[in-house]
Order: structure tokens, then sequence, then C-alpha cells
């Protein structure tokens, strides 16, 4: 049953290495807004360790959601509810993020919500102004992140068919691989595209794993090897830096070709489930690569779909997708009881995905 929301809502991201917190009024209008990243702190080991991110959130957490509270001009009893995510993720920070939440929510007698981390991007294009006349249900979503690759039919809060997903290696986990392959650090993907654009994408004619097969599933795990393969004809710390930019400029037309092939099955599928269907959104953190952008955009543009990314700064992490989410299902009357507890996996089209009141 929708209900009418009046007051702001608190989001809290604690899934990975992002410590964030955000407050929306209840139009969605972001009020204030926090990130703090890890990356310094997992940078000497190559990729995040979860006890470090966990104690992290822990550390910094308490400070900073106190710290947009005040920039929002709010104190707790202003709020109309608080929602954290509850998964997918490191099941350390889950376990910080959901507490914190939850003992506000009982401090202040507020609305708890269980974010699904996943949903959260999945909703992200309906966040005001992101999409002229706002994105209507349903679309079609393109997940691209470190751990997730996946095309989802997106039909309503809480109402996800999956179309299909990688049956190996994630994109911006390719990305981040080919990047420590180059010696580019952790995180790879930014790096990575800005040596890219000094090379030549044609120099290395890397596989597009199933590239015009039928379906929309992804693989990257042969297209990492066959870059390995090629790094690997260089002496250890002797590839030149323009040799490496022909390498990541190659990988990264690989990977979004790979991306549109797959995603033009899936608007296909997608049309064929409704015919009026004609938005395609991307999400995740590799939906902030330009490369991937301009291939998608052609190639929904060549089926009569319009691609839709939000913001760069909202294709990673965020709480402001986490505050939206919880917003969603706070209008629809969605809360969840303060045992809810966080799951490490929690596939977005889970029977748990639809909710009602706790």
């Amino acid at each position: 049953m929708a209900i009418l929301l009046t007051r702001p809502v608190l989001g809290i991201e604690s899934s990975c290495d992002e410590t964030a917190t955000a407050v929306l009024d209840p139009t969605g209008r972001v009020l204030a807004e926090a990130v703090h990243s890890q990356e310094t702190d997992h940078a000497p080991f190559g990729g995040v360790v979860p006890e470090i991110a966990a104690r992290a959130h822990l550390a910094v957490l308490p400070g900073q959601i106190r710290q947009v509270m005040a920039r929002a001009g709010l104190n707790f009893a202003d709020l109309g509810g608080v929602a954290a995510s509850a998964g997918p993720g490191l099941i350390g920070g889950l376990i910080v993020g959901s507490q914190v939440a939850k003992g506000i929510a009982i401090a202040h007698r507020l609305p708890y919500v269980a974010v699904n981390h996943l949903e959260a991007h999945a909703l992200t294009a309906r966040l005001p102004g992101l999409v002229p006349d706002g994105a209507a249900f349903p679309y079609l979503l393109l997940l691209v992140s470190g751990g997730h690759c996946q095309c989802v039919a997106v039909e309503g809060v809480g109402q996800y068919v999956r179309l299909g997903g990688t049956i190996d290696d994630a994109a911006g986990e390719a990305f981040d691989k080919v990047a420590k392959l180059l010696g580019l650090g952790w995180p790879g993907g930014p790096v990575l595209e800005r040596l890219a654009a000094s090379g030549d994408s044609a120099r290395h004619d890397f596989p597009r794993p199933l590239l015009r097969r039928s379906g929309c599933d992804f693989s990257f795990s042969g297209l990492k090897t066959a870059v390995a393969r090629e790094v690997a004809k260089h002496p250890p710390g002797a590839l030149p830096v323009s040799q490496a930019a022909n390498i990541a400029a190659s990988f990264q037309r690989a990977v979004a070709e790979v991306l549109a092939d797959r995603a033009g099955n899936a608007m296909a599928m997608m049309r064929d489930r409704d015919p009026a269907a004609r938005l395609l959104v991307v999400a995740g953190g590799v939906a902030a690569n330009g490369a991937v952008r301009a291939a998608l955009t052609r190639e929904a543009e060549a089926r009569g779909f319009i691609m839709v990314a939000p913001p760069v700064r909202f294709c990673t992490d965020n709480a402001v997708m986490v505050a939206w989410a919880g917003l969603e299902r706070l209008r629809l009357g969605w809360t969840d009881g303060l045992d809810f507890a966080p799951r490490p996996r929690w596939p977005l089209d889970s029977e748990g995905m639809f909710r009602g009141v706790a």
C-alpha cells in the first residue's frame, strides 16, 4: 500500500570498501552526503582485505553520520526512516552498517529498511532529474561492477528478472586484474582507462568471448588470459609504456564490444517481454568508463532504446542510492524487522526481494 512520505531518509553504505552516508528529502533531493574511500588502506595488498574494510567502516561511520546530519540541518528525530545496505557484500562491513542503522532506528523509533545493494544500483536511474520525465517501469538494467555483471528486467520495486549474467569474471574484476598485470596498481579501472587513451585499440586482436552468441551471458576469463599471455612476452618490469597503452586500449575495446553485443541481445529479450520497453540503464563502477558508455549508447540507439547511466559519482558505491532505494520501499509501506540478518550473497531476483511490511 502506497503511503505519503513526508520526512527525509538516512542511507548508509558499507558493503565493500567505501564508507558512505547520505540524507535525501522525501522527493529524492540530496540534502547532504559523504563518501570515505579506503583505497589507501587496501592498495598495498592489491585488493580489498575484508577485515581491514570492516574496521575502517567501524572507525569512520559514526562520525561521518553525525557530520552528514549536521550538514543537512537535521536531528535523528526529523527522519522518516533509516536504510542500510544489508547485502550482498563483505559480511563484516554489512554487519557494521546494518547494526549502526538499527541502533539509530531503535533509539529514535524509526522504520528500518534493509537494502539490497544491487537493487540500490538498479533504482538509481529513478533519482529525480536523471531521466527526463523519470525512469518508468519496466526497464532493462545492465549492472557492471567489480563483483557483478548481469542483465536484469526491472519490472518494479522488488520485482526483478535476471536475463543473463557472467559465467566467470565480472567486467570490473577483469579491469582490475588486467591493470595489475600492467603494473598500474589497484583499483585499476580508472588508471587503465587513462592509459588506454594514449594507445592503439586495434593493435591487439584480443578475443571477444560469446560475441554474437545467443542470450546475454558474459565471460571475461579468456580475454583476461589472452592479455596475460601478451604481457608475459616481456620480461617483468620491462613492458614499454607505449605497448602497455596499446594493450590497455585493445583490452578496453574488447570489453566494450562484448558488453554492447550482450546488451543488444538483452534489449531484444526485453522487447519480447514488453514491446513498449525503451530504456537501458547502465549502473555499477564500469558504467563510469567512457568507452563502455559510448559503445552501449550506439547499440541502444541502433535498437531504439535510450541508454542512461548515472553521473560518474553515483556509478561507484555510494549512500545516495541506498537512501533512494529505502525511500522507494518506504513509499510502498515496506519496512524490515530489526532481526533482518545481513547477507553476503543476495541475488537480485531472489524471492526475498519482494518484502511487505515487517
